[in-house]
């Protein structure tokens, strides 16, 4: 009998993915978000059944290494398509003592 795995069905990513999206709502900041969009990829991809996701079903490192790429493309699309907020990097020229 094959034992049941829980990491490699796409429910779970879809649940994961939707907790972190509430998380993101409660904690704004654009981080978790990217997190969120990975996970509910990888559901995509364990529902539909592409190509990474025989790799993907038979070993869970292999599924966190595709989780964590998929979430840095997507954090990183986020910040090109967000931008950095003004007044986020703050540069001093010149020190309060100086005249």
């Amino acid at each position: 009998m094959e034992s049941y795995i829980l990491w490699n069905q796409y429910w779970v990513w879809f649940t994961f993915a939707l907790v972190l999206g509430v998380l993101e709502v409660l904690m704004p900041g654009y981080i978790l978000l990217g997190f969120a969009l990975g996970a509910a990829a990888i559901g995509v991809v364990f529902a539909s059944g592409v190509w990474p996701a025989e790799a993907m079903m038979q070993s869970l490192p292999v599924t966190l290494a595709v989780f964590g790429a998929a979430s840095l493309l997507v954090w990183l699309g986020l910040r090109q398509f967000f931008g950095r907020r003004n007044g986020q990097v703050k540069v001093w020229d010149k020190d309060i003592n100086e005249n």
